[in-house]
């Protein structure tokens, strides 16, 4: 009779894995990664820029797979865009100044506010300062910048930087802020100066998705992707001439990631047995500084949350070709060997991050959504097969990041690796080592 049992719980559990096999391929497959990747790498999301209308369709592309995969919204507010407060466009709307009542040309004159409306003059209690010949201009500048939440700076950058100046205008957008920084490059040094510039506000918007956890349902495990990119730029060949393709796609940099967050999101929820919480986070504004991450990161307490799975680029092969990918920060925790240790009779593989270390603030780990969590000690890491080196893979920040140049398949295959490696974790079973916040500034022992 003993015998009998044990054979029909063999046969009931091998039933069991042998449906979640076959789940995973109708969910987890190439045609359906393809699918949503095309959409979200098309030339009408128009290079999904933050604070483009490109950006918000693509928001609305995520949500609707969310709303379709039957994910709970967070903190049933009802919506899957988490709305970010309002920031200031780096660009103003209009701008003028005026050195010893003559006009200064706007190209000369860079202004970062966090104000929608910057008035200034010689009598506003500004700080003059200059950034003379031979000073190392943006060390320079962001000594200033750092300084800029407690008084007002006139910067009178020296001509000889005027190859260089345009690098100090800010890509992104400003938190709100009563404070600002006016570059002006010039010879003069003036009596008297006024500056007038107009910002409008902007809005910045993640996009979440929540799966509760049947026993542990305050214990958090996030996987995550960021869905904006470069937008439509001016693009140039060798000679000088703009080229017709200037939307700069991102299929790899990083619809792809976000692409494998919305079908780890689809095949959860079919399996719906995971005991901690899951959620499934697109962010925002990751190519011009993080801010989507670093808001999410801050409405949630660290202790909860036990493991971040950040996506990045991983349409492409790896250095070591198929079925492998690599893991930044792995010498930090033990969460990378758990992954791998669960595949285990799988033909996968998860390396530590091959680029490690490089010059701080290079390191890999610290360069994209995870860092914020990790920094508070959340075993937060990026999976990614991107090739860093020096140069890096040659479609990095180019427009000739297209769908036609990633492996379908071999990207299937990493998201079903997530999924088979993450399973322990999102049971309860296993639970990662914490980030070592006090040695964040230190390589980490291998």
């Amino acid at each position: 009779m003993k015998k009998i049992i044990c054979v029909l719980l063999l046969t009931s559990a091998t039933a069991y894995l042998f449906a979640q096999d076959a789940k995973m391929d109708k969910i987890l497959n190439a045609k359906e990664v393809e699918r949503v990747e095309k959409i979200l790498s098309a030339d009408d999301m128009e290079g999904r820029a933050t604070f483009t209308p490109g950006n918000d369709r693509a928001a609305a592309f995520i949500a609707d797979e969310f709303k379709k995969a039957g994910l709970q919204t967070w903190n049933n507010s009802g919506t899957y865009i988490q709305q970010i407060p309002s920031m200031i466009g780096s660009r103003p709307t209009s701008l003028s100044a005026k050195f010893d009542g003559v006009p200064v040309d706007p190209k000369n004159i860079i202004v970062v506010s966090g104000k929608t409306d910057v008035q200034l003059n010689e009598l506003s209690g500004l700080e003059k300062v200059t950034i003379a010949k031979g000073a190392n201009l943006n060390a320079e500048a962001r000594k200033y910048l750092g300084q800029a939440s407690t008084k007002n700076y006139l910067v009178l950058v020296d001509t000889s930087f005027g190859l260089n100046f345009a690098r100090l205008q800010p890509r992104g957008a400003s938190a709100k802020s009563e404070k600002a920084v006016v570059f002006v490059l010039t010879s003069q040094d003036p009596k008297t100066f006024s500056v007038e510039a107009k910002f409008t506000e902007q809005k910045l918007q993640n996009v979440l998705g929540v799966l509760p956890g049947k026993s542990r349902p305050n214990e958090y495990v996030i996987f995550s992707g960021h869905y904006d990119h470069l937008g439509i730029r001016a693009t140039k060949d060798k000679d000088g001439n703009v080229l017709a393709d200037s939307i700069y796609n991102g299929a790899n940099d990083d619809a792809a990631g976000t692409t494998a967050v919305i079908m780890l999101a689809k095949y959860f929820k079919q399996l719906n047995d995971n005991e901690r919480t899951l959620i499934f986070v697109a962010f925002t504004a990751e190519e011009i500084g993080g801010y989507g991450a670093q808001y999410f990161s801050k409405q949630l307490v660290p202790e909860q949350v036990i493991a971040m799975f950040n996506l990045e680029m991983i349409g492409t092969q790896s250095k070591w070709g198929k079925n492998s990918a690599y893991i930044t920060g792995y010498e930090r925790t033990d969460m990378g060997k758990i992954l791998q240790d669960n595949l285990k009779g799988t033909d996968f593989t998860f390396y530590p991050d091959p680029y490690f270390p490089m010059p701080s603030p290079s390191n890999l780990f610290f360069r994209s959504d995870n860092a914020t969590l990790a920094r508070l000690g959340v075993p937060a890491h990026t999976i990614s097969t991107s090739k860093m080196e020096d140069p890096p893979e040659p479609n990095y920040h180019k427009v000739t990041d297209e769908i036609g140049t990633l492996d379908m398949d071999n990207m299937a295959m990493i998201i079903k690796a997530i999924a088979i490696s993450s399973k322990g974790i999102i049971s309860g079973q296993q639970t990662p080592s914490r980030v070592d916040v006090s040695n964040l500034n230190r390589p980490a022992r291998n």
